[in-house]
């Protein structure tokens, strides 16, 4: 069981990684989307004030960070990894830490606004999933 639980976390941790070196997140990328979405709202209608659009834009890039998340799950994976290697009667605390991976991978695809990272979203949610499914048959 350990060895499955693990293997659930390597997944994890791995789609982690995969979110974190996502190219849509780089600074750039966000910029010129941003810039394209602002311009596009400048050209469609009439009397948007530039500025407030642009201090519209700035906080909901502020907002679509996923750092904290990333930080979160890699934070959580090296728990799970304690647990079991810790032994014991770990399935209440890692049915618990189940249920955080799946706040932070529900709040990644809140956030995410590029295809790759929904993709990987979803994919955490489903190793997730199995993870906590396999927790369900420990004590």
């Amino acid at each position: 069981m350990r060895k499955v639980l693990g293997g659930h976390l390597d997944r994890i941790e791995e789609l982690t990684l995969q979110a974190e070196a996502d190219p849509s997140r780089e600074v750039d990328v966000i910029r010129a989307r941003l810039a394209d979405q602002v311009s596009l709202l400048l050209n469609s209608a009439a009397g948007f004030d530039e500025a407030r659009l642009h201090q519209e834009a700035a906080l909901l890039a502020t907002k679509a960070d996923i750092r904290e998340e990333i930080d979160r799950l890699k934070t959580h994976v090296a728990s799970g990894r304690s647990l079991l290697v810790s032994g014991g009667a770990i399935g209440r605390k890692l049915d618990f830490l189940a249920q955080e991976f799946n706040r932070e991978s529900n709040t990644l695809c809140s956030k995410s606004n590029a295809a790759s990272i929904t993709a990987i979203g979803l994919e955490l949610k489903a190793v997730i999933d199995q993870f906590r499914e396999q927790v369900q048959n420990l004590e």
